[in-house]
């Protein structure tokens, strides 16, 4: 056997290990930082208030109250390494700050079983797709553009997961494989939030911070999302139409799916009243979820009254709308227990890829290295030109994300440091906020941090590492033209 023949069987029998044990070595290299990186805390200041917490009492703080970093206040403190057994238990403590995402998942694998029994959905997908005859690919581009205004009005993130059910089957009769579902969701919604125009939880909690209405720099979130929307639908249309064409073209063609989703067929006969109501509770229940999710009050919609739900009460209602299903279709209390149970039990995966997610932070905020982090970007981009200075920015973010995949904790630890420095360099604090929102979106497209991302993948069962490789020439665009929209808006300014 050659030396040649040898190298090319060692590649052959590598394979990409699963998403658990990425975001294990993810945790361990996490821990190995807090042995080598100093502890460090900023000052802390009460949101509201004029009350300033000491560095040194940082991390015994209880109160409820969201605490903002003081600039030029950092101070190193005692180093706390994480050690294996800290490692071990990330993922236990990331499921106490998890339960309520991952209960929701859990409950959605019920709703999604329940509606599927009832043949309803197969029914409904295929009159969708009759209807589309050979306009199937114009869904596409409406839906991605659904996705990017939700993301970019109101941050949807975590929601998408609920959304898989919808799109998976319509595309999957409609003869398209679950790379474009994974396009339409994570590419639509994620370059919404990349390019936010009044989300209030990444542009809105940014703005708050930087002393800025959350109208300032619209214009250029706007202009973003717009090129954005255009790309990402020719990304995705491209690849759809080459999939219809020849289905070994298919990144995902040597995989084969045995799940509710690969059963549903076009040609199932009569769309019956019974089955449109089903459908009608079921669609419903979405569009209740969106309405009840939306600050409309931070985004300055008084009319229209501001239920503040999130996952407990978006769990009630899946759980609601499954035994309201179960009623329209008299199906016994045994039959539905027993469902809606078989449902639950298939997401139990994605409900602990979550928790393994969230255990990254826990490690992170246990050993004390964020704020040293944030310290050391502070540093980066201090003193820079103007158009050097926003990439900079961007660049940094983008780093920060990685560790921070939550657009809200980044913009509260983050932007009373950063948006300050603007004002040094000659820039509006807006472009700092565009900075910072286009990196966090832009690196919880792909990352395995992003808890919505992975468990919409594990949803599918698509492999992650397939969808990276899908992905991977569309996120390089993005950011290309992001850097491009930010040196633009830094020399217009």
């Amino acid at each position: 056997m050659t030396a040649a023949t040898e190298t090319n069987k060692v590649k052959k029998s590598f394979k990409m290990p699963t998403v658990y044990t990425i975001l294990f070595i993810i945790i361990g290299l996490v821990a190995l930082l807090t042995w080598v990186m100093p502890a460090g805390k900023y000052d802390y200041m009460v949101n509201g208030t004029d009350q300033i917490i000491p560095a040194a009492e940082v991390l015994d703080y209880s109160g409820g109250e969201r605490l903002l970093p003081i600039p030029g206040t950092y101070n190193e403190i005692e180093s706390t390494p994480q050690g294996f057994i800290d490692v071990l238990m990330a993922p236990i403590k990331g499921f106490h700050k998890a339960v309520d995402v991952a209960l929701f998942v859990l409950v959605i694998g019920g709703f999604l079983a329940v509606t599927m029994r009832t043949g309803a959905m197969d029914s409904g997908v295929a009159a969708i797709v009759r209807r589309f005859k050979g306009r199937e690919q114009m869904m596409i581009p409406v839906l991605i553009t659904l996705f990017a205004v939700g993301g970019s009005t109101y941050g949807m993130a975590e929601e998408t997961v609920a959304f898989w059910a919808v799109i998976l089957p319509v595309m999957a009769v409609a003869g398209y494989d679950r790379m474009v579902a994974a396009g339409i969701i994570l590419l639509g919604s994620g370059i919404g939030v990349l390019s936010s125009t009044v989300n209030p939880f990444a542009t809105g909690i940014a703005s708050g911070f930087a002393g800025l209405p959350i109208g300032d720099g619209i214009g250029l979130r706007l202009v973003q999302l717009v090129i954005l929307i255009v790309l990402a639908s020719w990304y995705v249309m491209r690849y759809a139409a080459k999939v219809k064409a020849d289905k070994s073209a298919s990144v995902l063609a040597d995989i084969e799916f045995n799940d509710e989703f690969s059963k549903i067929k076009e040609d199932l006969g009569e769309f019956t009243t019974k089955q449109k109501l089903t459908m009608g509770v079921f669609f419903g229940a979405f569009m209740v979820m969106i309405y009840g999710v939306i600050p409309w009050e931070d985004m300055g919609i008084t009319v229209i009254p501001t239920l503040w739900w999130w996952f407990d009460e978006l769990s009630t209602l899946f759980l609601a709308s499954a035994i309201l299903i179960a009623v329209i279709n008299r199906m016994s209390e045994g039959d539905f227990i027993k469902t809606f149970l078989e449902g639950a039990k298939d997401l139990i995966g994605v409900a602990l890829v979550v928790a393994v997610a969230r255990g990254i932070y826990v490690v992170m905020d246990n050993g004390a290295i964020i704020d040293t982090i944030l310290n050391w970007a502070e540093g980066a981009v201090t003193g820079l030109s103007s158009g050097v200075f926003v990439v900079v920015t961007y660049l940094v973010h983008i780093v920060l994300s990685f560790f921070i995949p939550s657009t809200s904790g980044l913009a509260t630890v983050s932007m009373p440091l950063m948006a300050p420095l603007a004002d040094f360099s000659g820039i509006g604090r807006d472009l700092i906020i565009t900075a910072y929102q286009s990196a966090s979106g832009w690196i919880n497209m792909f990352a395995p941090t992003a808890g919505h991302l992975v468990a919409g993948l594990a949803l599918a069962k698509i492999p992650y590492e397939r969808f990276l490789k899908w992905v991977m020439p569309f996120v390089v665009m993005v950011f290309v033209v992001t850097i491009v929209i930010l040196f633009a808006g830094a020399a217009l300014s």
